[in-house]
């Protein structure tokens, strides 16, 4: 996972409210574990028409999306099932941050551990984020706060434990093995008692 520090991107808006996990990676591309490769699959029901070619007017296949590393949905990304795969799929593609005001538990929990942020603002800001897209925003994952064009800075919640990991580019395990030292020192002294 790359480490996440500060981001600055343009935004890429989708207002649909109520984006489950198979409209983010359709369940038809699950068969794989390999990360790399599923951000061409990313919304592909809404993305391609049914003879596989990019729609013209999807948000994400229009020029002013490329290299935009900040996503702003509508209420409630992320539900439905539980799929790594969909975390996976948005950072593939490009996506570091999403943004909403409700973002549905298990897919916030896949995203913090596969090093995409989710990140959840208040409706006033939300709405100046709907209603300006491609705007440039500063994600500072070290103070919690997103700022915003026009000078506000609007602080976001975040666990420190995912925090830390999130900045230090690993996940559970990767965290637990930077450990290991002391681990080992634990082991050997309980061996003793």
């Amino acid at each position: 996972m790359d480490p996440i520090t500060v981001i600055r991107s343009r935004t890429v808006v989708m207002p649909s409210t109520n984006i489950d996990t198979d409209q983010i990676i359709p369940a038809r591309f699950l068969t794989t574990t390999v990360r790399e490769g599923l951000g061409v699959s990313l919304f592909a029901d809404w993305r391609y028409d049914k003879n596989g070619q990019p729609k013209p007017d999807f948000v994400l296949n229009q020029p002013a999306a490329r290299g935009c590393q900040v996503l702003v949905a509508g209420r409630n990304i992320g539900c439905g099932s539980s799929r790594e795969h969909a975390p996976w799929a948005l950072l593939d593609f490009g996506i570091r941050v999403v943004i909403s005001t409700e973002i549905a538990d298990i897919f916030r929990n896949n995203s913090l551990k596969n090093g995409l942020l989710p990140v959840v603002v208040d409706e006033a800001t939300h709405e100046w984020l709907l209603a300006h897209p491609g705007a440039e925003v500063e994600v500072d994952l070290p103070a919690s706060v997103l700022r915003l064009p026009d000078g506000r800075e609007v602080t976001f919640p975040i666990e420190s434990f995912s925090r830390y990991c999130l900045m230090n580019g690993i996940d559970e395990l990767g965290y637990l093995l930077s450990r290991m030292d002391a681990i080992e020192r634990y082991e050997r002294a309980r061996e003793g008692a």
